[in-house]
This record gives C-alpha cells, sequence and structure tokens, in this order.
C-alpha cells in the first residue's frame, strides 16, 4: 500500500506540472518529500507500467499516456456524458460563452466537461479535471442544493466550521426553491457563473451544468438571459435522464 500511495503521490505532483517540460528526478524528490534512492527505483516501476515518461534529453518526468488512455476509457463509460453534450453545445452557442459539466465526487466536483465559444475571446478556463471543494461556486451548490440534507450536511460538516453552516443552509434552500445557483468571485475574481443541478429519473445528482463569464459591465438582462438558458438546459438534460424535475 505504501508504494501505491507514493505512486499517486508522484502522479499528482507530475499532473500539476503537466503544461510544463517535466521535473527533474531532485524536483520530485523535494516535492514527494522521498530521498532520491527511493524516488529512483519508484521512478523506474513507474516507467516499466507505462505511468511515467522520462525525456531522453532534458531526463525530466512527466506523466505517461497510460493515465489518457484510463481516462478516455472511463469517460466513454459516461453514457450520460454523451446524452449531455449536444446540450451543452447548443447551451454555449446561445450564450456565447464557456459552458461546464461537473460531477461530484465526495467533498469535491470534477469538471469533465468543458466547451468554449469561439466568438466570445474572453474566456474563464477551467481545466478539465479540475477538483472544487463542494462548498465552493455555483455548480457545487446547485448539487448540494438538490441532494438530501443528512448527504449534504455530511458533506458541508467536513468543509466548514459550524458557525457557518445554518448560512449556507439559508442559500441552498433558496437555490432550490428557485431551481439555479448564482456566484460571483468565489474562485476567481471579476469571474460569476450560473449553474444548475442535473437529475436522473430517481432523483439522484449526477453533476451540474454551469456558465462561466466575466463580471465586467455584466447587466441585468445579460444576467436574467443566462439563468433563462442554462435553465432551459438543465431540465432538457434531466428530461432525457429520465427525471421529471418540473
Amino acid at each position: 500500500m505504501q508504494s501505491i500511495d507514493r505512486a499517486m503521490t508522484v502522479a499528482s505532483v507530475l499532473a500539476t506540472h503537466a503544461t510544463d517540460n517535466g521535473l527533474s528526478i531532485s524536483d520530485l524528490s523535494k516535492q514527494c518529500e522521498l530521498p532520491l534512492s527511493t524516488m529512483h527505483r519508484l521512478l523506474k516501476a513507474m516507467i516499466k507500467q507505462g505511468m511515467v515518461e522520462q525525456d531522453e534529453r532534458s531526463k525530466c518526468y512527466r506523466l505517461g499516456t497510460i493515465w489518457l488512455e484510463y481516462g478516455l476509457k472511463v469517460y466513454d463509460s459516461m453514457d450520460y456524458v454523451n446524452k449531455i453534450r449536444p446540450e451543452l453545445e447548443r447551451l454555449m452557442r446561445e450564450v456565447e460563452e464557456s459552458v461546464y459539466l461537473s460531477k461530484p465526487t465526495g467533498l469535491e466536483a470534477i469538471i469533465i466537461e468543458r466547451i468554449d465559444s469561439e466568438n466570445n475571446p474572453i474566456r474563464i478556463y477551467d481545466q478539465l479535471g479540475l477538483r472544487i471543494p463542494m462548498h465552493i461556486g455555483a455548480a457545487n451548490k446547485a448539487m448540494l442544493a438538490h441532494m438530501s440534507t443528512t448527504k449534504s450536511k455530511s458533506i458541508l460538516e467536513k468543509l466548514l466550521p459550524l458557525e457557518q453552516l445554518p448560512a449556507i443552509d439559508e442559500t441552498l434552500k433558496q437555490i432550490k426553491k428557485q431551481g439555479y445557483a448564482v456566484s460571483h468571485g468565489e474562485r476567481t475574481e471579476g469571474t460569476s457563473s450560473v449553474a444548475v443541478a442535473v437529475l436522473t429519473g430517481l432523483g439522484e445528482v449526477v453533476g451540474a451544468v454551469s456558465i462561466g463569464f466575466v463580471s465586467f459591465n455584466l447587466t441585468e438582462d445579460r444576467m436574467e438571459f443566462l439563468i433563462k438558458k442554462v435553465i432551459e438546459t438543465g431540465k432538457r438534460i434531466s428530461e432525457k435522464l429520465g427525471s421529471n424535475q418540473s
């Protein structure tokens, strides 16, 4: 189990530097807090499994393509993503903003799909695979608002101090009542988002659709338009998944 934990730590560190040219063994050793000798043996084993690759010239390490292969297999198995994507594309064309699909996983949500508008030069860019704590952002709050009280409370108690729970509980009640969530600058200053939860026929929360946009020059009419469109999209998606959400 220790080897697995260490391998996942290495993978996590390399993933945060995925857009760079890789990391040297000494950098990995420092960031993973492992001796050089241990790191050398671990990297050798990970290379053998395709989990890590080493650049022949720089000798730096980066994630292997096996992660992409496994990720694509998981992605392909998500039948509901295939059902949802046409609606996300339609929403993107209607609002000409970046559109996201998030999936809840424990105390966090993962962005599993993003569609950008080519007509809008100013984009909100959140990477696929980005994990966001469940109490932050419109998409996550929309999901929490439609979960059972027991489940949402269990999540929030692990993320927030007890004195903050009553306030967010009221926020979630309002979100469920109105059918959408709005967020302003919670993660990135100058940005906003609107979101709706995606439900199955059994009422299970399987995700959230959100629109990300800059707050500069945002008018009341524009906000109402975005809210209207994300609500319409959420209803169509939930219907495709068998929900009778009204």
